[in-house]
């Protein structure tokens, strides 16, 4: 496939939209091979050509020269060698930029001067094209400053009707086109290049889906959100008109990504501590909007020291905010609740519901693992067995069975296999005719070893079932959470080895022993979850 892009964006290759075009010139290659695309570039831009000057040679004459020579004619040339062009645009004025108007208007020599009727119903009359440009294909790429595409693209929607008749072409439009420009919010805008890579691939078997031109048409935020975060961007106070420090500017724009979803009524006053500004602001997060503070008239519930560079990292994706915590780049004090809930408020809201998942998709789809599924089988085996050596077998392998069936649409993890494993093990031990006064120490240190191994070794067995209230498995590369978990599970570990030696030194107290030594534990694991994080947070 021969391409020709027409990049007519100023800022060339680092442009909003050419972003856009690579995506899509990405998801071509990768549909048909990247020696089976062969492209070329033209940049109007930089690119030496000038203004028509109407004079209609190019018309008069039998080869269709112009009489102006620059680099038109190489534009020309690649426009009639390409199978697809690709128009790359930013929004100027609700139309196309000057310098692109400029080789639009010199494309005149493709034309013969004979008039013809057009059978597409888009204006009144044209002109037969002087190549073959039959089966040539067209794509028109384009970004604007608006919180929305719609509505706005009229005048460009006209041209290239009139140019490449009513659809006829491939169009991507996409509003809010300045946030590709900002790192901070690189997760949202790199879905959406995503979504531009897996059209272009579409394009290369045929043409964009229906389905996929929706979704492309969707709003990387919505317009509130959106208006606000390009209102704070340019470092004016809306206000006075006054210029205000970046570190303002830039706590403006991150109180726009609140999600007024995550209000549960409680005040909540966050505090940004910029150390090496010597500024201090904060966010009120209210029931329906969070609004900036900066004369320090709120007191705060949660505040965050930090450095402004250090932010900045965090947020371009260049850091992690746990492990630049961990490290006491920074430090927090308050209430900590809001950090660990930091996705959930600072998220930013759905631009559109449409088309979302309904509640109905998610009771369908697979959910969070759930600690009962790999206890139950050890409590069944610890009563069952201590109770009746006739029928316990029994009711464990039942239970187990029941266990599966119940927890079913969960997800499974190695743990929940572990034990059931291992306690059908010792289940099919005492059938073989092990003694119970062995066995049940046996358990124990099962148990116990398969909390230690995986702290010392793996990701710690309690970290899998609670990842789901701290963001499901973002939260099994927190530091935070892991040393949390891991520290926890030593805990666990050790209570359990214990009560193996105290089960086999004194078989006749092992039920005692199983209700009363885990209690010590569970008081532990209530406290330090709590404590820890927060000591860690505040240095």
């Amino acid at each position: 496939m021969r391409i020709f892009v027409i990049n007519s964006s100023p800022k060339g290759e680092r442009s909003n939209t050419y972003r856009l075009t690579q995506a899509f010139l990405s998801g071509i290659a990768e549909q048909l091979g990247e020696g089976s695309v062969e492209i070329r570039t033209v940049e109007t831009c930089k690119a030496s050509i000038r203004p028509c000057l109407g004079c209609f040679k190019c018309w008069r004459s039998e080869d269709g020269a112009c009489c102006l020579h620059d680099d038109m004619a190489q534009v020309i040339a690649d426009r009639v060698w390409a199978d697809v062009t690709i128009w790359s645009f930013p929004l100027y004025y609700f139309s196309v930029p000057g310098p692109l108007k400029n080789l639009i208007d010199r494309q005149l020599p493709m034309a013969l001067p004979f008039m013809e009727e057009r059978t597409d119903n888009v204006g009144n009359g044209s002109h037969p094209s002087r190549f073959n440009m039959e089966g040539k294909r067209t794509v028109v790429i384009s970004t604007c400053g608006f919180y929305t595409a719609g509505g706005n693209y009229d005048g460009v929607q006209s041209l290239f009707d009139h140019m490449c008749g009513r659809g006829n072409y491939e169009q991507i439009f996409c509003g809010q086109g300045e946030l590709f420009r900002v790192p901070e919010l690189h997760e949202r805008t790199d879905a959406y290049l995503q979504l531009v890579q897996h059209a272009g691939a579409e394009f290369a078997q045929g043409g964009i889906s229906a389905e996929t031109s929706k979704e492309l048409g969707r709003l990387l935020f919505p317009r509130k959100t959106f208006e606000a975060m390009a209102d704070a961007s340019w470092g004016i106070s809306r206000e006075t008109g006054e210029a205000e420090d970046e570190a303002i500017s830039f706590t403006r724009q991150m109180a726009a990504l609140y999600n007024p979803a995550s209000f549960d009524g409680k005040q909540r006053v966050l505090e940004m501590d910029y150390t090496d500004r010597g500024v201090s602001c904060c966010i009120v997060l209210g029931q329906s909007e969070a609004t900036v503070v900066t004369d320090g008239s709120v007191p705060p519930t949660t505040s965050i020291h930090t450095p402004y560079s250090v932010w900045q990292e965090i947020a371009q994706g260049k850091a992690s905010g746990v492990d630049a915590l961990a490290q006491h780049r920074y430090s927090v004090t308050g209430d900590f609740d809001l950090m660990m809930r930091w996705d959930e408020f600072f998220g930013g809201e759905d631009a559109a519901d449409e088309g979302r998942p309904t509640d109905g998709d998610r009771a369908s789809a697979q959910k969070p693992p759930v600690m009962l599924a790999m206890l139950i089988p050890w409590v069944a085996f610890w009563t069952a067995m201590s109770v009746s050596l006739t029928t316990g077998p029994a009711i464990v392998i039942a239970v187990c069975a029941a266990t599966v069936l119940a927890f079913f649409k969960h997800e499974r993890v190695l743990y929940d296999t572990l034990s059931l494993v291992a306690v059908l093990a010792l289940v099919a031990a005492h059938l073989a005719g092990a003694p119970l006064a062995l066995l049940l120490p046996a358990s124990f240190l099962a148990f116990g070893l398969m909390w230690l191994i995986s702290a010392l070794w793996f990701t710690p067995l309690s970290a899998y079932y609670v990842k789901g209230s701290y963001g499901g498995d973002k939260a099994l590369r927190n530091v935070i959470y892991l040393n949390t978990n891991r520290i926890i599970c030593l805990v666990w570990g050790i209570t359990y080895l214990v009560a193996a030696v105290a089960a086999f030194v004194a078989p006749g107290a092992t039920p005692l022993i199983s209700e009363l030594l885990p209690l010590p534990a569970a008081i532990f694991t209530i406290v330090f979850q709590r404590w820890y994080p927060v000591h860690v947070a505040r240095g």
